[in-house]
């Protein structure tokens, strides 16, 4: 080769790197340009432990705006969901991906995969190494260990199968007419699971889709519904839930759970939309009893959702209640193993404590006085005061009992991790209360508690403290201007 024929070579070589690195470096600017424009109308904030996220546009917006400004709640909710759930299943990760690609994608609505590959790629412009199939998983993380999971195991014959029950999420009410103080709805909850889990299950979404109605919830970061449940859409509709003890069906050729009860808030305007969206491909994952208000008309209904079976009770005039019990004899006999006369359970104990609250208030209930039924410590089985797994305040940790319906050992570190409550008037003005922590306020403190219970210390990667913060009011909307002048 000739000495000028290597000098044009190099040179022609030069020019194809500069060449490419031109061309990454439009597709780079012309990428980020894109992000920008996707991540306009979205911003967060924080207030009392709660993060505040605003998300806007079409499903793979929405999807994006929440992967990349919630990526690093994501990643972190991530890891200790994957900590938990491949330590009780005995499942590797791996196992919850599949599931997710081959179970439940196939089930999910275009709309809602658009969202989901959106929250995938808004992650990895942050440079979260999370994929697709993580984030369905993720979004699964009540239906694949708590139900697809000891139904597959059935269904193999599985040898050493871990025992897997159906998780013991939530105390809440609705009333209306002469039960509360304006005779117009008012609805409360408190999210009760594992501390892990629940000291990050923190942030409140504020979704404006292209399609449906707006929506104003709590949630979990990475996942799509409020998942334990509570949320208020712009139709009218107030929204929350307790889950079946007991309860172990599932129908792998049904729709995701966390499908049917994000469209049923995005889409429903009545009860009777509500009850017929998450009816239409029923799987039985993440069986609940739900409870409704509909701010239109003043009414309020308990509608009781298994696999094969449902039921509805609806008033203008009364409450219901729920802490982790069926009310449905037949539905109790048929598709769960809950014992209704058991009155040492938390089920039960908490059952007959609202069941009194509601007497003893009855005309006086609002929102003040719902913050403090679920900040309430009566153990109505002791018949005294008690912080423990019997109290509305859910106290796990001080429990030499445990629940053993949902596998808790004693002094399990769970209980009510948040709270939330809503009126007529704010639920019209699409906004909520919401607490983090305890709902009294009080401090769970890791290093302590492991030190006491050192037989909970497998969890020290992922418990961390839970401290008391006070009451905070959300509004959709609120804040955006200064958000957005702040860079978000």
């Amino acid at each position: 080769m000739s000495k000028r024929l290597g000098v044009w070579i190099e040179i022609v070589w030069l020019i194809c790197v500069l060449s490419s690195l031109s061309a990454f470096a439009e597709s780079a600017q012309i990428s980020g340009q894109g992000n920008a424009a996707r991540l306009k109308p979205a911003y967060r904030f924080e207030r009392n432990k709660w993060i505040y996220v605003h998300l806007e546009g079409s499903p793979a917006d929405i999807g994006f705006q929440h992967g990349y400004l919630l990526s690093a709640e994501i990643a972190d909710g991530f890891n200790t969901v994957k900590f938990i759930d491949t330590r009780r299943t005995k499942r590797d990760w791996e196992f919850f991906r599949k599931t997710a690609e081959t179970v439940l994608w196939p089930k999910i609505d275009p709309e809602y995969q658009q969202e989901l590959q959106g929250i995938a790629d808004g992650l990895k412009a942050k440079g979260v190494q999370m994929d697709l199939w993580d984030v369905v998983a993720l979004n699964a993380m009540e239906e694949i260990p708590d139900y697809y999971v000891p139904w597959l195991d059935r269904q193999q014959k599985r040898v050493g199968a871990p025992r897997l029950t159906a998780p013991g999420n939530c105390s809440a009410f609705v009333a209306t007419g002469s039960m509360t103080k304006d005779h117009k709805p008012v609805i409360a909850h408190s999210n009760w699971t594992n501390f892990p889990v629940g000291s990050r299950w923190t942030i409140v979404f504020d979704i404006v889709p292209t399609h449906g109605y707006r929506i104003i919830q709590d949630g979990f970061p990475g996942i799509i519904i409020s998942d334990d449940d509570f949320g208020i859409n712009s139709a009218g509709l107030m929204v929350t839930e307790t889950t079946i003890t007991g309860y172990s069906l599932f129908d792998p050729n049904g729709k995701p759970e966390f499908v049917r009860a994000r469209k049923a808030l995005q889409y429903a305007s009545s009860i009777d939309d509500y009850v017929k969206i998450m009816l239409d491909g029923n799987n039985g994952g993440y069986a609940n009893d739900w409870l409704l208000a509909d701010n239109k008309t003043g009414e309020v209904a308990r509608f009781e959702l298994g696999l094969k079976m449902h039921r509805v009770w609806r008033t203008n005039d009364g409450y219901f209640v729920g802490s982790n019990f069926p009310s449905d004899p037949e539905l109790i006999k048929t598709e769960t193993n809950f014992n209704p006369t058991n009155m040492a359970s938390s089920m039960n104990g908490r059952h007959v404590r609202w069941d009194q609250l509601m007497d003893q208030y009855k005309g006086q209930i609002d929102v003040a006085m719902a913050q403090k039924f679920l900040a309430d410590h009566w153990d109505s089985y002791e018949k005294k005061e008690d912080p423990d797994e019997r109290t509305l305040c859910g106290h796990g940790p001080n429990s030499p009992r445990g629940v053993p319906e949902w596998d808790d050992p004693p002094h399990h570190p769970g209980g009510a991790v948040t709270s939330q409550a809503a009126d007529s008037t704010i639920a019209k003005n699409m906004s909520f209360m919401a607490r983090a922590g305890y709902p009294c306020g009080a401090d769970f403190l890791a290093e302590p508690f492991l030190k006491e219970h050192p037989e909970f210390d497998w969890q020290k990667p992922v418990l961390q403290d839970m401290k008391g913060n006070p009451w905070a009011e959300f509004k959709a909307g609120e804040m955006q201007a200064s958000a957005l002048a702040a860079g978000k």
